[in-house]
Formats: C-alpha cells, sequence, structure tokens
C-alpha cells in the first residue's frame, strides 16, 4: 500500500540473510523431536493392527515380532527371515509314494473293505464251527477259542493239557490236538505255536527258565499236530514267550493260571482271497488304516490279546 500524506513513515528494512537459515533448522529440529517423541511412545497394539493388516494386503509371509514392550523400536526389531521349506515343498529325486484319496469313499475303497469284512466274517464263522467240535473241552476249561482279525487262536490252558511243570502232553489234550489238526488240514495258512507262562520263576532239573518251559511245550504242541504228515510242517513257527505277553496281571492265583498257556494260531491267508489289484491298493499309503480298522495285520505280526471269544 503506498504511503499518503499526513501518515506517519514507517522504516521499512530487510532482515538479515541468517534468520530464514535459522527459522528453517528451528523447524528441522522440531520435526526430529516430534518425530523421536512418537517413536518413544509407540503404541505396541496399533503397531502390530497394522502390520498384520499389510501382511493381509501382501500376501502370507512369516509374522513380525513386536513385543509388549512399548519402549521397543521398530528399527531394532530383527529382520524377518524366509520360512523353511516345508518337507513335501524339498525337491526330491524319488517321486512321491502313491496313497489312497483322502476321501475314502471311493468305489476302489468301498470295495475293498467290503472284502476284507466278509473274510473277517469267514474266520469268525470258522472259529465258531470249531468251538463248536470241541464244545465238551470249551465248557470245562480246557481250552479258549478266540478271533482277532483273519486270526484263529486256539488256546490251550496248562489245566488239562500239563502237570505242573511238565511238558509232557495228556491224553485228553492229544485227543483235543487231533481235532484242531483236522482244521488245519482244510485251513490254508501258517500257524504259530507260542508258549506262555505266568511270573514266578522255574529252576528244575530239566528246565532252567520259564522260557525253556514255555519253548518245550509249545514244541510239544507242534510236533503233536505234525503228527502222520497231515499239516505240512513249513508252516509251524514254534515261538516260547515265558511270561512276556501274560493276558491278565499276574495277582492271584487264577490269573496266573489262566496265563500258564500255548496258544494255536491259524494265520489265515490274505494272499489268495485277493486279487492284484486289491494288493496294490492295500500296498498304498493308507493300506494300512483299512486293514487296521478290521483288526487285520498285514503280514505276520506280533498278536495282540484277542477279542472275540467264544
Amino acid at each position: 500500500m503506498d504511503w499518503q500524506p499526513g501518515e506517519p513513515e514507517i522504516a521499512h528494512t530487510k532482515a538479515p540473510a541468517w534468520v530464514i537459515t535459522f527459522a528453517d533448522l528451528m523447524s528441522l529440529l522440531m520435526c526430529f523431536f516430534v518425530l523421536l517423541l512418537s517413536y518413544s511412545e509407540m503404541d505396541a497394539e496399533k503397531f502390530r493392527q497394522m502390520a498384520a493388516s499389510m501382511q493381509q494386503s501382501l500376501g502370507p509371509a512369516p509374522a513380525l515380532p513386536v513385543g509388549s514392550n512399548p519402549s521397543v523400536s521398530p528399527l531394532e526389531l530383527p529382520v524377518p527371515q524366509p520360512p523353511t521349506p516345508l518337507p513335501q515343498q524339498v525337491p526330491s529325486d524319488q517321486p512321491p509314494a502313491p496313497d489312497i484319496p483322502a476321501n475314502d469313499d471311493t468305489l476302489a475303497v468301498q470295495v475293498i473293505r467290503q472284502k476284507l469284512a466278509g473274510l473277517v466274517q469267514e474266520t469268525r464263522e470258522d472259529a465258531f464251527k470249531l468251538s463248536q467240535a470241541l464244545e465238551p473241552q470249551v465248557q470245562a476249561g480246557q481250552l479258549e477259542i478266540d478271533t482277532k482279525g483273519r486270526d484263529i487262536i486256539v488256546r490251550l490252558r496248562e489245566q488239562g493239557s500239563f502237570d505242573s511243570a511238565s511238558a509232557e502232553l495228556s491224553p485228553s489234550s492229544r485227543a483235543v490236538l487231533a481235532r484242531i489238526r483236522e482244521v488245519l488240514v482244510s485251513k490254508p495258512g501258517g500257524i504259530l505255536v507260542q508258549g506262555h507262562t505266568d511270573d514266578r520263576p522255574i529252576k528244575t532239573a530239566r528246565f532252567r527258565s520259564n522260557w525253556e518251559l514255555s519253548a518245550v511245550r509249545a514244541v510239544a504242541v507242534a510236533e503233536e499236530l505234525m503228527q502222520a504228515g497231515q499239516v505240512a510242517q513249513n508252516r509251524f513257527e514254534v515261538t516260547g514267550l515265558a511270561d512276556t505277553r501274560p493276558l491278565v496281571d499276574n495277582t492271584s492265583a487264577e490269573n496266573r493260571a489262566r496265563n500258564r498257556r500255548v496258544e494255536v494260531v491259524i494265520s489265515q491267508d490274505l494272499d489268495a482271497a485277493l486279487s492284484d489289484d486289491d494288493k496294490n491298493l492295500l500296498n498304498k499309503q493308507g493300506g494300512d488304516k483299512i486293514m487296521r480298522q478290521l483288526d487285520i495285520q498285514p503280514g505276520r505280526k506280533t498278536l495282540g490279546l484277542p477279542q472275540n471269544i467264544f
């Protein structure tokens, strides 16, 4: 605005050049201290939410390690490392093993499951027929007949089969084994003869331990079943297990008497009853799950306790 006559004259002077530089410096210092203040009072929760939002927008990534201490500066946070590849992501020269689809309701799985269930039912029917043929001995408590999957287990108790601390078969037990032999002739598969004792140690002139007693008793039963050459010897496996696999705890005289036994396990074969396609399916990963559901042991493995007592 121009000066008018009668108004006081105002002196117009320029500020020194350093003032502008000083003002810029003060502005920068103020911004620096504001920045330091904002970092020193960082809200860790808000920072975590912001990091999660950025991670979601950028796709899957390892989470930033944000602590609960608000005094931690983002500049001090460790640099995220690339994730370790999962085992299935590691390249391999071997092709991945085929497996049964996660959806196990496929037609092939349903067919093999029904076929195996039919074989297990067939084993139970065979065991029931055997129990009827040996009903007097079963009722007298001389033996039990059980099933586990495709295995028929004939359990000969010590009472009625052997004298105490003896491996000599009684005449009545020989008659029972003759009836069992007739079944073995008509039923293919492996035959496991397993001797068992209780937990009381034994040391006599003939038997130095329960291992020897259980093994000799198992041999005596197996040799009786091999009489007349009606059952091939290469079908047999004879084992003495001493007191390592009791049926019940050795806490009473009755329980110990039940643990003293010889078991004849008729392991019915699966190979003849299954096609090559069935075997290929069961050999895949997940095939053993189908067999375990029906209590069938793949191959000849250690037998667990039976489930069905007639």
